[in-house]
């Protein structure tokens, strides 16, 4: 399954708001991603706000067009707008992917 990385910037003054709702996804929210393809879906938050995301999916650009057709999706990006850096764009809009370099188990002797 493809695997991606992506970066994004919370605002620092908000890391413990942001960290807290994440500590409290809806069951909504997870369902849909779960629904829409996002497997293995990681994130990290640096104490400057730097976000890293890992995520498998067979289809990301369809994955992420599904979960953008979602309601609990749109009330989601709302409430996490207030928390980046760039609040005129919507979070799950402003992803910068990361091209992976290696992996492991690809370099292994099968």
């Amino acid at each position: 399954m493809p695997r991606y990385c992506f970066t994004s910037q919370v605002d620092p003054a908000h890391l413990e708001a942001y960290a807290e709702a994440h500590a409290h996804v809806w069951p909504e929210m997870c369902q849909a991603l779960d629904a829409t393809g996002w497997r293995n879906y990681s994130l990290f938050l640096r104490e400057d706000g730097l976000l890293i995301g890992y995520v498998e999916s067979d289809d990301l650009d369809a994955s992420l067009a599904a979960m953008a057709e979602t309601e609990v999706n749109a009330r989601w990006q709302a409430e996490m707008a207030r928390l980046f850096a760039d609040g005129d764009t919507p979070p799950d809009e402003g992803f910068h992917f990361v091209r992976e370099v290696f992996h492991l188990a690809d370099q292994l002797p099968s």
